[in-house]
Parts: C-alpha cells; structure tokens; sequence
C-alpha cells in the first residue's frame, strides 16, 4: 500500500485581487471584503473562483510499507511556493496513489493555478504516458483513472447532485468528523495569525478521508474484515502516540465512540471538502466548503 491522502486549505489571494479590480492602498481584509463581495454580485455565491485561491496549508497522510504519518508540509511560515514544491516534490519521489475529497473539483485545480503563478515544475504529476507508459491508461489527470481517486466524486457516482460533505460522511461512518475549525474560520484564523490551527485542522481532515477510504476498500473488495481492522488500529496507533494534542483528541474521540476496527491497537503504528459550490466562508476560501 502507498498511498497519500491530502487536502489543503486556502485563503483569498489578495494580491490579485488588488491587482485585477484595482484595490491598491486597501488592507488585506478590506481587498477579501470587496473580492467576495464581487462574486456575490456576478455568482449569487461569496465562493470565490479556484484561481483567486491562495495556498497556506497542505496536509499529508502517507501509508507507505508498514509505515504511517501525518503531517503538514513545511512549516507554519513557509511560503506558499515551498508548500507546492513539497507536495509535487513527494509525487514524484513515491508515485502514490493520491487520495482526496473533492481533490478533483478543488484541490488540483487549486495547485495547477498557482504552480503556475510560482512557476513550479512538477513532471511526474502532468505524465500522461510519453515518457513513462505505465502512465498512460492511469495518471493524476484523468478523473476515471485510479492514480487520484477523489472519494467525493467516486462515492457519488461522479455526480454533482449526488456529492456529499466530508464531515457528514466521517460522522455517519462512526468518526469524529471535523474538529477545532470550519472553512469558514480558516480566513479569520489566518488573519489573526492562528497558523497552527490551520494546520492542525487540515490534519484532522486528511485521517477522516483516509479512513473513508478503508471503508471504501473494503467495498470494493481490496481489503477484508480483519485487514480493515488492523489498519484502523494503526492509523489510531500512531495518532495517540504522535504527542499531537489534535490528533490524539481525534483517537480518543474515534475509540471512544466504539467504532469497528478500533480496539487496543495492538497492530501499532494530513479544501473542498463539502463539494463545489457550497461554502460558508464570508471571505470565499478556506477548504472549499
């Protein structure tokens, strides 16, 4: 198994913002006001357009070998341009299997926009075959290949109508679900320089995907009832010896709610998450929903 579930979180890109509706001399939070304000008026929806979306955070979950980790890429200052570069960089060093929730509809279109804004190159993401065959009935582009399985759009039968919330889902699955934030803090977080919570929340996100994900395996016969139980018990394992008070809170609360495949956990040992189009966020970014 190498898999690498991920989600990221945006705030509003305010540098183009002033640059596009000529808003120079205004403070950030005065140019986000106006840039959703803006979209209300032409959409009927303070979501903003992908483009207009500015990377602070991306969380990882990487389930390589016997090994488990959680993490966010960079640290809480890092640029939004390492933050890409990082992401892109572990692509092409494992050839995951990516896995995302609304990762189709959000989060790469996110990540092609400003890779192209920072100019990062990331070769073994956009191969669709010409240097690498085995890519080319199965690459990161194509929605129907398996290379990035976007559970959101899978689980609905790639169906817009037919989408639902990740948090609903985590919770009628028996999970805690979303913690600490919501997309709709991550603007005023960011603003208020809460970038660890930021992180900390995106982080909660990528183990309530990865655990849908389990549940969707065993749907679709990759792993049977014991191998489901003890890769939920090492995912638990290592959240409660990680030392990360979000993350043990997250196993505490998992175990706590008797949820199968979480026992002792003697097999040991990171958006758009609520679909396209919907969000609360007064700013317009956040998760993407």
């Amino acid at each position: 198994m190498n898999i690498l579930v991920f989600d990221i979180e945006t705030v509003p890109d305010t540098v183009a913002g002033a640059r596009l509706y000529n808003l120079d001399g205004l403070s950030d939070e005065d140019i986000a006001r106006a840039m959703t304000a803006r979209r209300m008026q032409k959409s009927g929806s303070e979501f903003l357009p992908l483009h207009l979306h500015r990377i602070v955070a991306i969380s990882v979950a990487l389930r390589r070998g016997d090994d488990f980790k959680v993490w966010s890429l960079g640290g809480e200052e890092s640029p939004e341009a390492e933050l890409i570069t990082r992401f892109y960089d572990g692509l092409a060093r494992y050839t995951p299997t990516l896995v995302s929730w609304n990762g189709g509809g959000f989060d790469l279109p996110v990540l092609h926009y400003r890779a192209l804004l920072h100019r990062v190159a990331a070769p073994r993401y956009w191969e669709i075959g010409e240097q690498d065959r085995a890519f080319r009935y199965d690459n990161y582009l194509n929605r129907f290949h398996w290379r990035h399985i976007d559970l959101m759009d899978v689980l609905a039968g790639f169906t817009p109508r037919a989408a639902a919330p990740l948090d609903e889902i985590a919770v009628m699955l028996g999970l805690p679900g979303k913690s600490g934030l919501s997309g709709a803090d991550v603007w005023g977080a960011w603003l208020a320089g809460r970038r660890r919570a930021i992180r900390d929340y995106c982080e909660v996100d990528v183990v309530n995907t990865l655990l849908v994900y389990l549940h969707w395996e065993v749907v679709r016969g990759n792993l049977d009832a014991p191998q489901f139980d003890r890769e939920c018990a090492r995912v638990a394992a290592w959240l409660r010896q990680s030392g990360q008070r979000h993350l043990v809170e997250f196993a505490e609360a998992w175990e706590g709610g008797a949820v199968d495949g979480v026992g002792d956990g003697d097999a040991g040992a990171g958006d758009g998450d609520d679909g396209a189009g919907d969000s609360d966020d007064s700013a317009g970014a956040g998760d993407g929903g």
